[in-house]
């Protein structure tokens, strides 16, 4: 036996050598590959690398050593880091072991300490003194000159804690920050909503802990990005645990931002209650706690974009006033019993910031801010910080030619005194629009901000424009045709019914109902009997019925396509497919007026309306304020044939005061409903422009429209009367040093296709469309005369019916409202009814 189990004779060489350093390993117990592999190999240290025999020795003794319990075949694995691991196979390699887990764990966490201890460490905190420092808008006319510059001038004075009323901590508290005075400076579900409103692509929130609104009120720039986000937190967390909450809380309410260009809890009490803060009552002191929710949307003094209006503002700062004297009680900061004596809201002193911006400045910055935030994408509170260099399109001797045309036909319109029951509360508003560019040339926004009217009459919504309307239904006739055109464009020389009390049919010819259920007819201004008029006529003499039936053999939404691509913003049109749709129940802004009819002065290309040249920030200019590109509204015989439509009614329609200005016009007239509003929007090739009055009280909660009738001394007031004067006044100055332009001549457009039970045959196709004009005495009588510096003349410019002392007659056409329905009485007047002249010109407005 010993025989058997006697090794077999070995050669010479390195084999008994192998063989005993395989016998020496002892039987592993788990033993990985680290220590098994190299004693397989043969080429060990003392191995003879010529020896075959030495190899299968050394194979066999790896055999017999992967044979032992516990050993797993591999190769060496020196890595710091056993990933994928080494001793396992398939799929299992890349599942990491626990140790790998934790260990990269425990590293995150330490990386994560690690460099949140050096950052915050290396911040520093806030100092008051250098927070919010606010420096000037400047806003640049035209030509470069300056114009205004606002803003870096309210006090900023830092006030201790003790100074701040008890009453101003705890509303502050209440409202912003329950946990105050417990917290260590940050929320972290309100960092948890931040990182999650990142993660899905969003912007970043910001800190909703008084400390991290303080630490946010020292960076000027207000950039939401996540590196500021980071710094801010380092600083909270170092606030909360080194700085006491007097410091905090006393450091916040002097940087914050209060509107009217009040940095501080100081500043604040001076611009709203003309008071040192230390004097503030509990009722005071909610109201600025309720302003620091957004000053602009809170401050009743109105804000800036269409959600801010004074109006809106003031309930808003009503309702959060009202909700901080609640929540104060809520939280045990206050008495329900106190809170109980609380029931008006403060009084406000009147706005330092407004009594600057004198006249029309006020409305030229509120612009031009409006669209600096709208192209650069910047908010109220950044613009209020200022270091805005802004340079406007605004044209001081425009601006001024238009004031001197306001204030002038004011002055001899109005008697407030004598009439208080009618001429109060009578507002003026109107745009000029250079025509080859958009730009917005000059404004008139009301009496001034100075003066506590703080509505942009130029900007203002909420005004009907009355036949003004009417354009944009012809022009969508001559682009899309009527039911009657078979598809084709439509001539303006198609005849419509005319006659008062007309019944209006639907697309499907049937009438259209009224609330009782019988057939709609449609009112006219006057009762006169036209019987068929061409559409020409139509709107030489605005009469209503031609275009109610207009619309709906159009359509509403290709009269809305028309208007919108002119520039008439959507949701300034009366969203009713009814026939008062055609008539100007709408209501867009003067400046959006004169945009629209620029388009057609422009022979279809519209440009959007713009009020900034360019704007620089420490002297690097903001990209964005190049001239809006043109786009084509519709093409150019379109337009060119509305043009001549609407000279007719400067010539010889209800517009003929506008032939004062001596040279080629177009324009409409507009009168709405019980005589609310009146408008007169013309232009000539070079400038285009709007001119609105209508009656509000400023100080009325809903600003409610008042009739006009009486106003002045006369039965009513028409858009061929006041606004006619005032535009002719204004374009007269503005263009004086323009050489005479002629309009473009249309081509032939359309095919003429009359309404339901119009004669048989139509009239023919003229040479131009618009050259079917009927006969009228207007044509022949000259304009009344306009004030003069000379001294008043014998009529003045809207006493329609005035014979003047040298014999002759006024004229000018009675542009009567939408739907009104006045009735006849006798007069031996020209333009009244009955009169001598009354049938060509009256209706429509």
């Amino acid at each position: 036996m010993s025989e058997h189990r006697r090794k077999p004779p070995q050669p010479e060489g390195s084999g008994r050598a192998a063989a005993r350093r395989a016998a020496q390993q002892r039987p592993g117990r788990g033993a990985g590959p680290a220590r098994d592999v190299p004693t397989a190999s043969y080429s060990g240290p003392y191995a003879d690398p010529r020896g075959h025999g030495s190899r299968a020795g050394a194979r066999r003794a790896a055999q017999r050593g992967s044979g032992t319990r516990g050993r797993v075949a591999g190769r060496p694995d020196k890595r710091f880091i056993n990933y994928p691991r080494s001793d396992k196979e398939g799929w299992q390699r890349f599942v990491p072991s626990w140790k790998l887990v934790s260990g990269t764990a425990l590293g995150f966490f330490a990386v994560i300490i690690a460099g949140a201890g050096i950052g915050i460490a290396a911040v520093s905190t806030p100092n008051p003194n250098l927070a919010a420092q606010a420096q000037n808008n400047v806003f640049f006319w035209a030509d470069d000159t300056q114009m205004v510059a606002t803003g870096g001038t309210m006090n900023r004075q830092i006030v201790p804690i003790d100074k701040i009323p008890r009453s101003m901590q705890n509303a502050v508290i209440a409202a912003e920050n329950e946990s105050f005075e417990t917290d260590k400076g940050v929320d972290p579900m309100g960092i948890a909503r931040a990182v999650w409103n990142m993660a899905k692509g969003g912007s970043t929130q910001g800190g909703s802990t008084i400390t991290q609104q303080y630490v946010k009120n020292t960076y000027l720039d207000s950039d939401q990005t996540l590196k500021r986000k980071v710094t801010e937190l380092f600083i909270s967390i170092r606030l909360g645990v080194s700085e006491e909450k007097d410091t905090i809380l006393a450091g916040y309410l002097n940087t914050a931002y209060y509107g009217r260009d009040a940095y501080g809890i100081q500043a604040a009490a001076r611009a709203y209650f003309g008071k040192d803060c230390w004097n503030l009552t509990p009722s005071e002191s909610a109201f600025l706690a309720a302003v620091l929710k957004g000053p602009n949307l809170y401050n009743p003094d109105g804000g800036i974009g269409p959600t801010a209006t004074p109006e809106e503002n003031g309930k808003r700062a009503r309702a959060r006033w009202a909700w901080v004297l609640d929540r104060e009680v809520a939280v045990g900061r206050m008495d329900k019993a106190e809170r109980d004596t609380y029931k008006d809201f403060p009084a406000l002193v009147d706005s330092e910031q407004a009594r600057s911006l004198s006249g029309q400045t006020g409305y030229l910055v509120e612009t031009a801010k409006q669209y600096v935030m709208k192209v650069a994408k910047i908010t109220p509170e950044q613009m209020a910080r200022g270091g805005y260099q802004i340079k406007t399109t605004f044209q001081k001797p425009k601006v001024d030619a238009l004031v001197k045309a306001v204030d002038e036909t004011r002055n001899d319109f109005l008697d407030e005194k004598a009439r208080p029951e009618y001429d109060t509360f009578v507002q003026f508003g109107a745009a000029s629009v250079d025509v080859k560019t958009g730009a917005i040339v000059a404004l008139y926004g009301g009496p001034g901000m100075d003066k506590k009217y703080f509505s942009n009459n130029a900007n203002t919504i909420g005004v009907p424009v009355g036949s003004t309307w009417k354009p944009y239904v012809l022009a969508a006739a001559m682009e899309y045709g009527t039911q009657n055109s078979k598809g084709q464009g439509l001539s303006p020389d198609s005849k419509y019914m005319a006659n008062d009390l007309t019944v209006i049919n639907n697309r499907e010819g049937k009438p259209l109902r009224d609330s009782s259920g019988k057939p709609f007819k449609q009112k006219n201004e006057s009762e006169y009997p036209y019987g068929y008029v061409t559409l020409n006529e139509a709107m030489e003499k605005s009469i209503n019925v031609p275009f109610a039936q207009l619309v709906f053999d159009v359509g509403h939404s290709k009269v809305r396509e028309v208007a919108k691509a002119t520039g008439i913003l959507e949701d300034s049109m009366n969203p009713n497919n009814d026939a008062s749709f055609a008539l100007g129940t709408s209501t867009p802004s003067a400046i959006r007026m004169a945009d629209s009819y620029a388009t057609f002065a422009a022979s279809g290309i519209h440009r959007e309306p713009f009020s900034v040249r360019s704007v620089q920030k420490n002297g690097k200019d903001l990209p964005g304020f190049e001239p809006p590109k043109e786009q084509r509204a519709m093409d150019d015989s379109i337009a060119d044939n509305v043009t001549k439509v609407l000279e007719n009614v400067v010539q010889n329609g209800t517009g003929t005061k506008a032939r004062k200005l001596g040279r080629p016009a177009a324009g409409k007239t507009g009168t709405t409903d019980f005589n609310k509003s009146a408008w007169f929007v013309g232009y000539t090739p070079e400038l285009s422009t709007s001119v609105t009055l209508f009656r509000t009280d400023p100080n009325s909660p809903d600003k409610k429209l008042i009739s006009m009738k009486g106003v002045g001394g006369t039965d009513s007031i028409h858009g061929g009367d006041i606004p006619a004067v005032i535009w002719t006044a204004y374009m007269k100055e503005a263009l004086k040093d323009t050489p005479v332009k002629d309009f473009p001549e249309p081509d032939k457009i359309g095919v003429i296709a009359d309404s339901a039970g119009a004669p048989s045959p139509g009239p023919s196709v003229s040479s131009s469309p618009s050259m079917s004009v009927s006969p009228s005495p207007s044509t022949s009588l000259s304009p009344s005369p306009t004030p003069s510096r000379g001294g008043k003349p014998s009529c003045r410019p809207w006493q329609l019916y005035c014979v003047p002392d040298s014999g002759g007659t006024s004229t000018g056409g009675i542009d009567g409202g939408s739907t009104g329905s006045p009735s006849p009485t006798p007069s031996v007047k020209p333009g009244r009814p009955n009169g001598t002249n009354w049938a060509p010109l009256t209706d429509g407005g």
